[in-house]
């Protein structure tokens, strides 16, 4: 965020007390998760530590907001997702995800207002899924330049020489680094499935 003559804003300082309250300190109140949450939905970015220890919890409160909203119904993470992402932790690609989740999620709300405008212009049309099958590609390609660039164990990533590629061991299986890419290669396959779950949708709307 900035100002109008450019310079920066800083993030607004948010407390958590033992109490597990949380303390506002630009408007000196107390507020809840759901404030916070209608600060995230604004654009208003902040930071909240621990008032004793002075730790940085921001992650752990966003974590916890997302808890409360999954709670009231509004279901934005599949159970597919979620098992995928809890498989990611320990394992020799931890350190790639979050930099691929972070570049999908920034190309997706690129696209945000692009796609509530579809929805505002094919409303009532015969064919409203063909605009959004043109996104999806769009998005498809976006999910697949990502890989490329924050997994090095996939094709195109460039992260494999000719001399560094792993000896095959007794059993005739990479021994090497590569033979960690199936994670990913799982999210590769459900995001394929998704454009094909797009496509399949538009086809029987025009049918």
């Amino acid at each position: 965020m900035s100002e109008e003559n450019g310079s920066e804003v800083p993030p607004v300082t948010i407390k958590k007390y033992a109490n597990r309250r949380l303390y506002n300190t630009a408007t000196s109140s107390y507020v809840t998760l759901d404030h916070l949450s209608t600060m995230v939905k604004e654009g208003t970015d902040f930071v909240v530590y621990d008032a004793k220890t002075g730790e940085d919890i921001t992650r752990q409160i966003l974590t916890h907001i997302i808890v409360e909203e999954e709670g009231k119904g509004t279901n934005l993470l599949p159970i597919s997702f979620l098992r995928h992402l809890i498989s990611f932790y320990g394992d020799s690609l931890q350190t790639v995800v979050p930099n691929y989740l972070d570049y999908s999620m920034k190309s997706f709300a690129k696209n945000q207002e692009q796609m509530r405008d579809y929805m505002k212009d094919t409303l009532g049309s015969v064919s409203p899924f063909g605009q959004f099958e043109d996104l999806g590609k769009k998005n498809m390609a976006m999910f697949e330049e990502a890989m490329q660039i924050f997994s090095p164990f996939m094709p195109g990533g460039g992260a494999e020489e000719e001399d560094d590629k792993p000896e095959k061991n007794t059993a005739g299986k990479s021994s090497g680094p590569g033979a960690q890419g199936a994670p990913m290669d799982d999210l590769r396959q459900q995001m394929e499935q998704m454009q094909q779950q797009i496509d399949k949708l538009s086809r029987n709307k025009k049918d």
